[in-house]
């Protein structure tokens, strides 16, 4: 059932929804009826173990046209060659940054324009993070994707993407995102043509919103923005082409009907949408920088209290009011690796070589900061009221420390050590 109507949505963060693309098609007062209505298959979607504490369970149930398993064997996929996420020796202790990828040749889809950057963990350990980019010129009506590796959050660069899961039908544009649970399949349209992005695949903890202590019951990112798609289907018996990611590898098998044949689905385990101009900025209104972790968007909990498997971390437009402040990040090192992206404009610790769809990589314990042109200029600015505006970067933020793919090591840029060069040496009375 293919529509051209907008995407429908339902409003809130992680909560139990309930919808159907044909009324009555979702049961009343149970889960798995001895004969569902319109002979449709019950199935049992979990995002984590059942033995989860109820408030961390995430799970759904599925109606749909034919059951999941009824698939053929999958065999090694062998396109997309550069989404490789294995290890290729000791990687040096160095700041990494990366222009943007080059365009994909012509005809090249969503799945074989992906291209690993960085990634950290094995993911059959549950834990760790993935960055992928993306470069996609065409669209394959007849292929379906998913990972079972992790879920997939999306941030469009530019071009705008559409989803279309089996949990329903998302549309994001540059400025918002999309996350996709870990084993729900998709297909990616492009409305433009053309896309370009970055594509985070997180191994652990499903993203949560991350706790707000002293800051109170508001801000950050508020529960209300985040929405959920409303049940959706696709009847199509044509042949479909199912590739998965599992264990680091991609996976096919071939259908002769299509998988997003959800018809109706309750639960909280489900795909949805935010759009990062709703995140409201938190920030120092007296002196002194606050700590990044101030824009965490979502976050993926490690086994550590405090120390994130995966935080996403955004740097929107916002008021600088601090009074004798350094006011961009300051030089620091961290335990934490820190891989970061830029969406839109520029970003306020660099002056310079860190361009929109481009990347940068600091591992645990690699002093970064500001470059010599932007610590000149903020030493020097009188500390008035200012707007850092026009600008959006992210940064995924994780406690294991991040391996670079030999592709993309090769790409890196040959130069960035020397944005910290000629620093002034301090002067002592």
């Amino acid at each position: 059932m293919l529509t051209t109507s907008s995407p429908a949505y339902l409003p809130g963060f992680g909560g139990h929804v309930a919808t159907e693309a044909v009324p009555g098609a979702l049961p009343k007062g149970r889960n798995s009826p001895q004969r569902p209505a319109f002979g449709l298959y019950t199935e049992q979607l979990s995002g984590t173990a059942f033995t989860m504490p109820r408030h961390e369970n995430r799970r759904s149930w599925l109606y749909r046209l034919r059951p999941t398993a009824d698939h053929r064997p999958f065999v090694a996929y062998d396109g997309a060659p550069r989404l490789r996420c294995e290890k290729d020796g000791a990687l040096a202790p160095n700041r990494l940054r990366w222009d943007p990828i080059p365009d994909a040749a012509a005809g090249t889809d969503f799945i074989d324009s992906l291209t690993t950057a960085v990634f950290n963990r094995a993911p059959n350990e549950l834990d760790g993070v993935a960055l992928h980019l993306y470069a996609a010129n065409a669209e394959r009506a007849d292929r379906v994707f998913f990972s079972a590796d992790g879920e997939l959050l999306f941030l469009p660069q530019q071009g705008r993407l559409e989803l279309l899961t089996e949990l329903g039908r998302i549309d994001i544009a540059p400025g918002q995102i999309a996350v996709v649970p870990r084993g729900v399949r998709f297909k990616v349209l492009l409305p433009e043509g053309a896309a370009r992005g970055y594509l985070t695949e997180n191994y652990g903890a499903p993203f949560r919103l991350p706790d707000l202590g002293p800051i109170g019951a508001n801000g950050l990112a508020n529960p209300r923005d985040f929405e959920t798609p409303v049940a959706w289907f696709e009847d199509r018996d044509e042949p479909t082409q199912v590739i998965q990611k599992y264990g680091g590898k991609l996976w096919v098998t071939t259908l002769d009907h299509s998988p997003l044949d959800v018809v109706a689905w309750h639960g909280n385990l489900a795909p949805y949408r935010y759009d990062l101009s709703h995140f409201n900025t938190i920030g120092t209104v007296s002196f002194d920088h606050p700590d990044p972790s101030i824009f965490t968007v979502l976050t993926s909990p490690s086994g550590m209290i405090g120390r994130a498997n995966a935080d996403f971390v955004i740097f929107p437009p916002r008021w600088m009011v601090a009074e004798d402040t350094f006011r961009p990040p300051w030089f620091h090192r961290n335990v934490m690796s820190e891989c970061m992206g830029l969406l839109t404009g520029e970003y306020d610790a660099k002056a310079d070589g860190f361009r929109p769809g481009g990347l940068s990589l600091h591992n645990m314990m690699s002093g970064h900061g500001p470059d010599v042109e932007s610590w000149k200029k903020a030493s020097e600015a009188e500390l008035k009221p200012a707007k850092i505006d026009g600008t959006m970067a992210f940064m995924v933020e994780s406690c294991w420390p991040f391996e670079v793919t030999a592709e993309a090591l090769g790409r890196a840029q040959p130069d960035y050590d020397l944005a910290w060069a000629d620093f002034p040496k301090a002067r002592l009375p």
